[in-house]
């Protein structure tokens, strides 16, 4: 079987609910995500196609690696009870830059704010995180179980979490001890999108890597996180041959809503 083919089979094999397993398109939406993890264009993917547990995502790691469709470096980790396919190496990379050169903008989106703002108090209480997260992360030893947060995540703001753990320069943080709600109705936001077409994919389809937002107002404040991302981005792109051509492009929206 082709490369595709086996990872398509690994996904409908080990990544089912109930009876339904996932689509052809959603198991090589994966596949191109889980690849660009492998490489280490980025630290993470959260998975979210449908409801499988963490257990399940591991047994689907394990197919692939003993099919050498991807490295050793890649584990599971159930942060309470979300699945992500992590990099160990990459990530403890991102999170040991994160603390040394402060590289990720925390936006400040409190439904009672007048508008977003960086938060200078919260990207110190990611570095906490940050700090929490990297232990776990230097024990991993080609783990065979899901590595898990445990309780201590139970206080985290997971939509800030999951913007550290998946490589982004920026991340939203609200305080969801008095709302839930954020302050980007009606907000221009700056959509940052990069995608790449798979080596394995012979259809030439363009697979999305990243995909994150800014406000438009805090666009100045946040530039020089964002250039950093787009460098290194493009020099570790450069530096791997199972995506190619790498294409990061910016779009302006405005919603009524936004959930985060």
């Amino acid at each position: 079987m082709s490369a595709q083919e086996l990872f398509v089979t690994a996904a409908r094999k080990f990544l089912c609910v109930g009876r339904k397993s996932l689509s052809t398109p959603q198991c090589l939406q994966l596949a191109a995500q889980v690849s660009a993890v492998d490489v280490g264009l980025k630290p993470a993917v959260l998975y979210d196609s449908n409801g499988a547990s963490a257990a399940q995502i591991q047994q689907y790691l394990s197919s692939l690696r003993s099919e050498r469709l991807v490295s050793g470096s890649l584990a599971t980790l159930d942060l309470n009870g979300n699945g992500l396919v992590i990099n160990t190496s990459t990530a403890r990379s991102h999170l040991e830059r994160v603390l040394c050169e402060d590289s990720v903008a925390v936006m400040d989106v409190c439904h009672g704010l007048g508008s977003p703002a960086v938060s200078g108090r919260q990207r110190e209480a990611l570095r906490g995180v940050t700090q929490d997260l990297l232990p776990l992360l230097q024990r991993h030893q080609e783990a065979e179980e899901p590595l898990c947060v445990g309780a201590r995540c139970e206080e985290w703001n997971l939509c800030t979490v999951f913007g550290l753990l998946l490589g982004y320069p920026v991340t939203y943080w609200f305080d969801q001890t008095k709302s839930f709600e954020n302050c980007l109705s009606m907000t221009p936001l700056v959509v940052t999108t990069a995608s790449a077409r798979w080596q394995a994919d012979a259809s030439g389809h363009r697979w999305c890597l990243f995909s994150f937002s800014f406000p438009a107002s805090l666009q100045e404040e946040t530039r020089s996180e964002v250039e950093s991302w787009r460098l290194r981005l493009t020099e570790r792109f450069e530096q791997q041959h199972v995506l190619k051509e790498l294409k990061i492009s910016q779009s302006s929206v405005t919603l009524p809503s936004v959930c985060l």
